[in-house]
């Protein structure tokens, strides 16, 4: 029997895991399918307060478990198939392995959404991604396209820069949605290149991805244009499927909370981007970790006492 599970392991679940385990409630962190989170797959953060020059997301990932681990928290790196929270104590499976505890606070983020166009699922792994840092290596001199037209379009787009000799950046609108930070930096490379008011309708290739039709939103003309590669980043999608029918989702899948990290089950809390439908920051997500630890701590105490 525990006093804390944490579902999940971005800047949320981490920071959350260094507070409770510096209140030596020693929590289980059950990292999931992306240990770290989505920060993994990002390359420098340049926002994160405290380091000047920027560091790695994989790096700044890594530290934040080490700090954790350094006051006590336990981690698998395993993900988890069920919950149970209509009874106490709190049960959460991985596999076959049944994990008890008397709160839960749950960090499981949310994972890139993909368009569903055809050829996108069977080109996976085959030219087509969502990870930048991931694959880009496997793009040096090709051209490739990014999908989008936000901060992170234009942060897969910079860094696939490295390696591809073009990216065509496809918006469905005339203009980015991007920070003006980010706009500028797209204007002011060379090999990012833009296709305005266009929408992916196939991707193609047999064994890899050779091109991608396009239809332009405005005169419904399609056009093929010839790509080694397709980065999507149009955004994400809570991860929030094992907790259906166990914790109240919003109509988009999101957790609902009330004071800030409590979900409607009593010591079952929240945090971060499975929460976080406006600021999606990893800032927001280390602070929200900060809230659901103190809340749960406080909640145990109450509990006990």
């Amino acid at each position: 029997m525990r006093d804390l599970i944490i579902i999940g392991s971005g800047p949320g679940g981490l920071t959350a895991a260094i507070y409770a385990a510096r209140a030596d409630l020693k929590p289980l962190v059950i990292e999931g399918l992306q240990p770290g989170g989505q920060l993994t797959i990002t390359t420098e953060v340049e926002n994160f307060p405290g380091f000047p020059e920027g560091i790695q997301g994989p790096e700044l990932m890594d530290r934040m478990r080490q700090q954790a681990m350094k006051f006590g928290s336990e981690h698998l790196f395993e993900v988890v198939t069920k919950v149970d929270f209509t009874g106490r104590p709190f049960a959460v499976w991985t596999g076959d392995t049944k994990h008890e505890a008397r709160s839960v606070i749950v960090s499981t983020g949310a994972s890139a959404r993909w368009l569903g166009v055809e050829g996108e699922k069977r080109l996976q792994g085959r030219g087509v991604s969502a990870c930048a840092t991931c694959d880009g290596f496997f793009f040096r001199d090709m051209k490739v396209a990014v999908v989008g037209g936000g901060d992170s379009a234009v942060e897969e787009a910079t860094f696939l820069t490295r390696f591809a000799r073009e990216v065509v950046l496809v918006h469905r609108r005339d203009e980015l949605r991007a920070s003006a930070v980010m706009r500028e930096r797209a204007a002011r490379d060379p090999k990012i290149s833009f296709l305005w008011d266009s929408v992916p309708v196939e991707i193609l290739g047999d064994d890899v991805v050779t091109g991608m039709k396009v239809r332009n939103v405005k005169s419904g003309e399609v056009s093929t244009v010839a790509l080694d590669g397709v980065f999507m980043a149009i955004g994400h999608a809570p991860n929030t499927e094992v907790f259906a029918g166990q914790l109240d989702l919003d109509d988009k899948g999101y957790l609902k909370t009330e004071r800030m990290t409590r979900t409607n089950v009593p010591g079952v809390f929240a945090c971060g981007d499975v929460v976080d439908t406006r600021y999606r920051q990893a800032i927001t997500a280390a602070g929200w970790g900060c809230m659901a630890a103190l809340d749960a701590q406080h909640w145990l105490a109450e509990q006990k006492g």
